[in-house]
């Protein structure tokens, strides 16, 4: 199942939208998760929510702010959000393209091209589940893309996830997340556990992840290190 958003600031559009996919897909494999009168709300909502929706339907003719606009504030947060224009126009076409937008839309959206679209961001999600977390607190539920995790760390009870201007919280042990995360992520101390795709520096007492600097423990440093070290020769290769 594919979780869905429609963005249009008019509520007959969004309105016909739902009922066309619904129709199409009556099988019960895709959900409406939420609607947008406004990109700026959109945007809002998507920051706060990452993971919440796979598929975004998004009309590029909102005043205040565009799709296209939205799209690129998205972007900014959200590299792998699926976003399909909706737009009366075919000269917005090729502005998708910097956005690395799934698709467009030409209104009234014909059957067989919905279809299409639905089945082909299906496809893409279910490929891309392997490369997610769920992860649950008092706030919701979000489901996250590995690749997006900066780096992780233990505080009391609780393991917080560190994104690119979030943090998200959930009950649980380091060591259980390190087995959810996959073999990127490397334990470096007791309390934290980094992608070693954003790492940038190890040194003697610390590593470097973008801006922050985190402590390696003596016990971890030469397996950490050696992991670490192993893990960014293989993405050079690549």
């Amino acid at each position: 199942m594919i979780r869905i958003g429609i963005c249009d600031d008019e509520n007959s559009a969004r309105e016909a939208l739902r009922f066309q996919i619904e129709r199409l897909t009556e099988d019960g494999t895709e959900e409406i998760v939420y609607e947008f009168s406004s990109g700026k709300g959109a945007v809002r909502w998507l920051k706060n929510h990452p993971g919440e929706i796979d598929l975004l339907f998004l009309d590029v003719e909102m005043p205040r702010m565009s799709g296209i606009i939205a799209a690129e504030e998205i972007r900014k947060f959200d590299k792998n959000l699926l976003i399909v224009f909706v737009t009366g126009y075919e000269d917005f076409v090729f502005e998708g393209y910097r956005v690395q937008a799934l698709d467009y839309l030409i209104k009234p959206a014909k059957d067989e091209k919905l279809l299409d679209v639905i089945k082909r961001a299906r496809k893409k999600t279910d490929s891309a589940r392997n490369e997610q977390i769920i992860v649950q607190n008092t706030e919701g539920i979000y489901r996250l893309f590995c690749s997006d995790i900066l780096y992780c760390y233990s505080q009391k009870r609780k393991v917080f996830l560190v994104l690119k201007g979030k943090e998200i919280s959930c009950y649980g042990k380091l060591d259980e997340m390190a087995d959810r995360l996959g073999k990127k992520f490397v334990r470096i101390h007791q309390r934290y556990l980094v992608n070693s795709d954003y790492v940038e520096y190890v040194g003697s007492s610390y590593i470097k992840v973008g801006e922050k600097e985190l402590p390696i423990s003596r016990s971890m440093k030469m397996e950490a290190a050696t992991k670490l070290a192993r893990l960014m020769l293989e993405e050079v290769k690549k």
